[in-house]
Parts: structure tokens; C-alpha cells; sequence
């Protein structure tokens, strides 16, 4: 154990060499990390990795519906990605007469790919550095003006360098904690349509039981098409519109790996914190997710009782129970293994080593001494937003209750907007939110949240008088039952619900019917008492914060100047590599660097919620009908398999692609063993999680029948040998 510490210690100022840490930008691959790349076994040249003027992989990999990431694997515009991102789509698509969800779809031609209202594709042009207008426009600004400017410059930046005529966005990142600004300039395309995806048996098979776990056996896939209008330009939904022709597309390796084997991985991680500091690992072990996993672990409960009851409401929460599930578990997770490994004293011991180089440079020597003072401010409010946001807003009617707030504003504010175009919107979202909206689980949401709230945050903190009412007509607020018929007597009254009550507020809007409606006053209350007084401890806390974090990152980089270093995730392009790699995550353990369709079988249970099989799977199964994507050397068919490299949530569906450029995988989860990777990465435990290329294409052909599909890619086959 010593031994590892000392190992991830020396990493926070070491060289990139020690491990396979590192999300790199492609289009700024310095010559060491590109010699690393190819010392580690990448036989592609620089131009063919990232190329403006040229086609590259770049070109194939996307922002898939703006929390995933996806590529390009036809010319068609063919994309493979995770199945828990196509899983909203999917449920969209599904009904109870056509249950895609369960039973799995693939489209037999391009007449039967449905349209998947809502996602998106985004496509990077280009990306140019922005850091000198930016820097020049605050100058002599204090912590407060220069936060406000940033934003405002960065507003500016991102409309100069779009182009909504032309579906062009540009993206400012801040990348080094704000030391460097690059504008990403993206091409976006709306029509995008489901191809495939696997029965939700195959494609979550293990559920939340297996989620971040090795060995994994799940099939998390799905398939979806871009199109373009006929002259060949980003369009929205048309029938008239043909399959977009890329500049580039993967093509697929069927002829499977080793131990060893180079690895690469491309796509969008969506936040790291790196240099995080040891205030901010203590915050989290002790309040931040402490509170976070409390809250979901109640509302997962409450939800899933209600799904295992109904398919039609496991249809209709799929998607919200997913979401929520995925980072229940995580934050549980990067607790245990901030702990387990120390992350608290390793950045203490990396703050002691830049206090001393700090000493005497007026700049960054009073950092960590203002830090404390942030944080001793913030902490005693800190849970309370964790609350709000994971208890409060964790109820899906009272989320909607708090956008009736700009309709307040707009009645009793003077300039406060335009009362018929904010009931037109809420209108609309109404009806989605109504569509969406199981009210058992919701109301008992709601019961168990408030009680929460009320047991859990300090009593000063209560907003005022909203318990006491609550007492003098519901009971006793120690009684669980008191918080029961409080939602029920809400969920009954409120007008949300009640078409005849909204409809005659939407034609006459009034403050008063408003306020006394029993969903918005359970949210204003909240609401109220959190903006009238916490909301500037936050604020100022953010603020605070961030320029420190800057400040913190900046003199790093003068302190060792040397390193060649990365950015933490921002969601924008970046490629890790590493190696296929088996690892002991314990004494006397060894897990093997795949899984197979054996491993499959046998945590096969008939009828179970995680760990059910379709019949048509067991019997190819039993008969070892794999076709051409049988694994020769085990006798198998390679389901998943693991690798070093680094990545993090955004990196969903990300292709995992070997030394030649060829698809073997798509990345989709992480190992609990390495949880802790967002604030510190373990150069000994890290392995990435990825369905093996080959069991994709064995559910599409073999399992789905869908053989157009694989006669649209380009496969690359083992060379036979004499």
C-alpha cells in the first residue's frame, strides 16, 4: 500500500511517462506525447490522428446528443455509441404494442429508422486560441468584475464564431482552471435517426449490481444515422433528407486483441478536477457526497418499486431511474477510494511542497491561507444546496413548480416579462412534464425529501414558518405519516395537475392564485429562502473558488515548468492512449483482461430484473454460433475488455481504437477500484471498461438479424496464415 501512495504522490509533479494518465487535446499532441504514442505501439502519424486541411480521426468521432460522445463507422453516417445514451431515444421510440426498450430494433432499411426527436451531432471544425482577448479584457479587475467579464467576453466570443444559418456553433472552453481560453468551432446536425440497439437484457445486462464494475458483461450499445438535406447541408427532420457522407469513417477490426495490445481512446470527457485541492476532497467525503448518495439511494428506492410493478411505468421512468442511478453509485464509490487511498493527504502533501516554493512571491503565497477562509464561510451552507438540488428538485413535479417562479415575476415586477409568451413556453412544457410524470413514486418523493430536509438541515436554515404550518396541519414532523399526507393533500390540489385550474389561470394569470397553490409554495418556500439568503454565500463561494483554483494552477506551472501537462476535462475533444491490460485488484486476485459470452451464461438468471437473457441469445449461445467474430484462442465470443486508459464521464461511447486506427470497442464505464478519477487518477488500479467490437457486431448479425447493417461496415479480418 505505501508503495502506491508514494507512486500517485509523485505523479501530481511528476512526468507523463510513469502511467497512462493524461486526456489529450489531438490538435495540440506535443512531440514527447506523440512519441510516448508511438512508443506504446501507435503506428499512425500525427496528421492521421487530428487534421484540419485533411481527413482524420478526428472527423469520425462526435458529440452525441450533448453528454456523449459517439463516431462514425460507414459512409452513410452510420454512428455507434453507448446504449444508456441512445436510452432516451430508445424509450421515446418504444410503447407497450412496440416495446423496442425490451425487446431490442434494428432497422431492416433506412425506410425504417425512426427519427429521434431532440438528439444532435457535433461535428469539430476547428478550434483557434482565444486567451489574449480574453486576458486583456480584465485587467485590474477584481475577483467579482473579472468573473462578470469573463462570462460576458466569452457570450461575445461564442456568437462571433457562430453561425445559426449555417448549424456552426462556437464553444469557449477555459482550459488550465482558466489560464488558457480556446474557442471549438462545431458543425451541428439535428436529423438523427435510431438504427439499433440491443433488447435492454443484453444492453444493461447486470444493471446497477455490475454498474462500474470488472468483470462486466454488458452490451452497452446502440446505433443511430446522421442525415443531411439533398445539397448536403445540416438540416432538421425531413423525409426528403439522405444519409450524410463524412469526410471519414472507422473501419472495424474483427480480428481481436491481447494482453498488451496499444489502445486508444477518442471522445468528449466531460469534467475532471485534477488539481483539486485537499478543502475540496475533504468537502466531498464529508458532505457533498455523503448527501448526494443519501438522497438518490431514497429515490431510486421510491421509483423502482413502482417499475418492477408495471412494464408502462418502467417505460415511462427508464430513462430519469437510469440517470439517476449511474452517479448514485459513482459518488458512493469516489468516497470509498478517496479514502481508501489518501487522496486527502496526498494533496496536502502537494500543497506543503508549492507553500514553500510560494513563500515570498506576493502573487501565491496567501492562496491556501484565503482558501481556508472560502471554505470555512461555505461549509456550513453547503449542504443545504445539495439538498435543494438532489431533494427538493428531486421531485420531478416540484422541478416543474419551480419554473412557475418567472410567472411571479412577471405578475408582480414591473419590467418583468411577458406573461403570455412565458405561459405559452410552460405550456408546452407542461405537457411533457405530464407525459413523463408517475405521480405514486413522485408523491412519495416529495414525502421522504421534505422529511429529509427537515431532520437533516440545520433548523436556523429551515425557511421560516414552512415546518411549523406544516405541523399544525399535517402532525407531528418526527412521523413519517405527517410528510405522507402533507404530499398527498398536495399533489391533490395543486393546479398542475388539474386541466379546468390551469386552464383558468393560463387565461387569466393571477399572483395570488399563484402563490397559494400548494406545488408552487412548497418550492417558493425553498426557492425564497435559499436566493433571499444563501445564494450570495454560494455565489461568492464560486467565485472565490475559481480565481484561487486559477491562481493555484497558474503558479504550478511556473513551479515546474518542465512538465508537459494536460488540461482537465471540459467536454471537448480529447485521446488518451494506453494498453489492453489484465490487473490484481486484491491479494491472491487476478482479473483477466476480458470477459466472454461464458461469463455471460453463467450469471444468467431466468426472469431476474439485472440479469435476465432473450431465449434466441442462450440458444446461439449453447450452440457457440458466433460466425466470423468468434475469439479462435479461447473457443468464445469476447464480450468486454478492459484497458488503461483515461477517461470519465461525456466519454460514453467514445471508440476505442488500436495501433492501426481500427475500431475494436466502444468505451462505456470505469472500475470501482479507480473511482477516485476525477480528483486523482491511479496510475495502478485505472482500467476502462469497453464492449468488445465484435459482440456488437455478433447482437446485430447474428442475434438481430440486421445483416444490412454489417454490409455497410468496413470490417478488417485476420490475414490467414500458411
Amino acid at each position: 500500500m505505501k508503495k502506491i501512495i508514494i507512486a500517485i504522490a509523485f505523479l501530481s509533479f511528476g512526468f507523463k511517462s510513469f502511467a497512462d494518465e493524461g486526456m489529450w487535446l489531438p490538435m495540440l499532441l506535443g512531440e514527447q506525447v506523440y512519441a510516448d504514442m508511438v512508443k506504446k505501439g501507435l503506428k499512425l502519424t500525427k496528421e492521421q490522428l487530428y487534421s484540419i486541411n485533411k481527413a482524420s480521426i478526428k472527423d469520425v468521432v462526435i458529440i452525441f446528443g450533448g453528454g456523449c460522445t459517439g463516431e462514425i463507422v460507414s459512409n452513410e453516417g452510420l454512428i455507434f455509441t453507448n446504449h444508456h445514451c441512445g436510452y432516451e431515444a430508445i424509450t421515446a421510440a418504444s410503447s407497450i404494442e412496440h416495446n423496442y426498450l425490451h425487446d431490442g430494433f434494428y432497422a431492416k432499411s433506412k425506410q425504417e429508422e425512426i427519427p429521434a426527436q431532440g438528439l444532435y451531432a457535433d461535428f469539430l471544425i476547428k478550434i483557434e486560441d482565444v486567451t489574449k482577448e480574453v486576458e486583456d479584457s480584465v485587467k485590474g479587475l477584481n475577483d467579482v468584475e473579472r468573473s462578470a467579464k469573463v462570462q460576458s467576453v466569452i457570450t461575445a466570443i461564442n456568437a462571433r464564431y457562430s453561425d445559426e444559418s449555417k448549424s456552426i456553433l462556437g464553444k469557449v472552453s477555459a482550459l488550465f482552471k482558466g489560464n488558457q481560453y480556446i474557442v471549438f468551432v462545431y458543425q451541428r446536425y439535428n436529423d438523427i435517426r435510431l438504427v439499433g440497439a440491443p433488447p435492454e437484457s443484453v444492453g444493461k445486462f447486470g444493471g446497477d449490481t455490475d454498474n462500474w464494475e470488472w468483470p462486466r458483461h454488458t452490451g452497452d450499445f446502440s446505433i443511430f444515422r446522421v442525415y443531411m438535406s439533398k445539397d448536403g447541408k445540416p438540416s432538421n427532420y425531413s423525409p426528403d433528407d439522405v444519409p450524410l457522407k463524412p469526410k471519414y469513417f472507422l473501419p472495424i477490426s474483427i480480428k481481436g486483441l491481447k494482453d498488451g495490445d496499444y489502445a486508444m481512446i477518442y471522445g468528449y470527457p466531460g469534467g475532471t478536477n485534477r488539481y483539486e485541492t485537499s478543502y475540496g476532497v475533504k468537502q466531498k467525503i464529508d458532505i457533498d457526497n455523503p448527501s448526494l448518495v443519501n438522497l438518490r439511494d431514497v429515490r431510486l428506492k421510491l421509483m423502482f418499486e413502482q417499475m418492477k410493478k408495471d412494464p408502462a411505468v418502467k417505460l415511462q421512468l427508464a430513462p430519469e431511474y437510469a440517470s439517476v442511478a449511474n452517479y448514485w453509485k459513482f459518488f458512493d464509490g469516489e468516497t470509498k477510494q478517496l479514502i481508501k487511498y489518501h487522496i486527502y493527504d496526498q494533496k496536502k502533501s502537494d500543497e506543503e511542497k508549492f507553500l514553500q516554493w510560494a513563500k515570498g512571491k506576493p502573487e501565491f503565497e496567501n492562496i491556501f491561507s484565503d482558501w481556508a477562509k472560502a471554505y470555512d464561510t461555505w461549509r456550513p451552507y453547503s449542504k443545504q444546496r445539495v439538498y435543494l438540488n438532489e431533494g427538493v428538485f428531486g421531485s420531478s413535479l416540484i422541478g416543474f413548480a419551480s419554473s412557475l417562479q418567472q410567472v411571479e415575476i412577471a405578475l408582480v415586477r414591473q419590467g418583468g416579462g411577458d406573461i403570455k409568451k412565458i405561459m405559452e413556453e410552460l405550456n408546452a412544457e407542461r405537457k411533457k412534464f405530464l407525459e413523463a410524470e408517475n405521480k405514486i413514486s413522485d408523491e412519495e418523493i416529495v414525502a421522504a425529501t421534505t422529511m429529509m430536509f427537515y431532520s437533516d438541515i440545520d433548523k436556523n436554515q429551515h425557511p421560516i414558518g414552512f415546518f411549523e404550518s406544516l405541523k399544525g396541519s399535517f402532525g407531528d414532523l418526527k412521523d413519517e405519516n405527517t410528510y405522507k399526507k402533507y404530499a398527498a393533500a398536495l399533489f391533490k390540489n395543486t393546479m398542475i395537475f388539474d386541466d379546468s385550474k390551469w386552464n383558468a389561470f393560463n387565461a387569466n394569470p393571477d399572483a395570488t392564485v399563484l402563490q397559494n397553490d400548494p406545488a408552487y409554495a412548497h418550492v417558493s418556500a425553498f426557492l425564497k429562502n435559499w436566493q433571499g439568503k444563501y445564494f450570495s454565500f454560494s455565489r461568492q463561494f464560486n467565485i472565490t473558488n475559481n480565481n484561487l483554483g486559477r491562481l493555484y494552477m497558474k503558479g504550478i506551472m511556473q513551479m515546474d515548468s518542465r512538465k508537459i501537462r494536460y488540461p482537465d476535462a471540459t467536454f471537448t475533444m480529447r485521446v488518451s492512449y494506453g494498453n489492453v491490460k489484465s490487473y490484481n485488484p486484491r491479494d491472491a486476485v487476478h482479473y483477466d483482461y476480458v470477459c466472454t459470452m461464458k461469463g455471460v451464461l453463467e450469471k444468467y438468471v431466468p426472469g431476474d430484473y439485472e440479469f435476465d437473457l432473450p431465449p434466441k441469445l442462450i440458444e446461439l449461445a449453447n450452440k457457440k454460433d458466433f460466425g466470423q467474430y468468434i475469439d479462435k484462442q479461447r473457443n468464445d465470443l469476447v464480450v468486454t475488455f478492459i484497458t488503461t486508459n483515461d477517461i470519465t464521464g461525456g466519454n460514453s461511447g467514445s471508440p476505442v481504437i488500436n495501433a492501426n486506427g481500427e475500431l475494436i470497442g466502444l468505451a462505456f464505464d470505469g472500475n470501482y477500484e479507480a473511482l477516485s478519477h476525477k480528483i486523482a487518477f491511479d496510475a495502478v488500479y485505472n482500467r476502462t471498461i469497453c464492449v468488445d467490437i465484435r459482440y456488437v457486431l455478433w447482437c446485430i448479425d447474428k442475434l438481430g438479424g440486421a445483416s444490412n447493417i454489417i454490409n455497410e461496415l468496413k470490417l478488417v479480418k485476420q490475414v490467414a496464415t500458411k
